[in-house]
């Protein structure tokens, strides 16, 4: 009985510990959308993605990987659907939407995304992120003419560090209005 108790307690003043925890956050930050997360919520934020996605989807690499014909299709894509929040150049910065966003549109060009397996950044594409600006480009549904869109785009931000002042010129020439 007396373990029970100590269980009791310990969970009572750990919950508290949380409540007040997160009234001090919503204080201090008033949930803005302006400012950048701290290291310790992009730490904590990344955590909880990672566990989200499944091994065996973690595991998966880019069929269109040694395929050149897949950069013109996600450049297409990218330029057309996603650069309104993360740049044409995929910086995510200085966007009419991406600006507004909390968190912030990554970096895709930065290492925090370059080293995500390809199974990762296909479900990120395909199933989105919650409680950011992400949404899910897939149906949920089995569909190979989507998922090799998927796929293009996965491409498409491998390349994205050696991206090419013509490509994206050609970009700013199909992006929507």
């Amino acid at each position: 009985m007396r373990a029970l108790t100590r269980f009791v307690t310990t969970a009572l003043v750990l919950a508290a510990l949380g409540a007040v925890a997160g009234y001090a956050y919503l204080r201090i930050t008033g949930l803005r959308g302006q400012p950048e997360p701290g290291v310790l919520e992009t730490r904590v934020a990344r955590a909880a993605r990672g566990l989200a996605i499944p091994g065996e989807v973690r595991a998966r690499t880019n069929p269109l990987a040694s395929s050149t014909d897949a950069l013109a299709p996600g450049l297409e894509h990218f330029a057309r659907f996603c650069t309104m929040c993360h740049a044409n150049d995929g910086s995510g910065r200085k966007t009419a939407i991406g600006n507004g966003l909390y968190p912030k549109p990554p970096d895709l060009r930065a290492a925090a995304t370059q080293d995500l397996t390809d199974g990762e950044l296909f479900y990120i594409i395909e199933n989105g992120v919650r409680f950011t600006g992400m949404p899910a480009f897939g149906t949920g549904k089995p569909d190979p003419a989507g998922e090799q869109q998927v796929w293009q785009l996965v491409y498409f931000i491998r390349h994205l560090p050696r991206i090419t002042p013509a490509q994206i010129a050609w970009m700013e020439g199909i992006n929507p209005l």
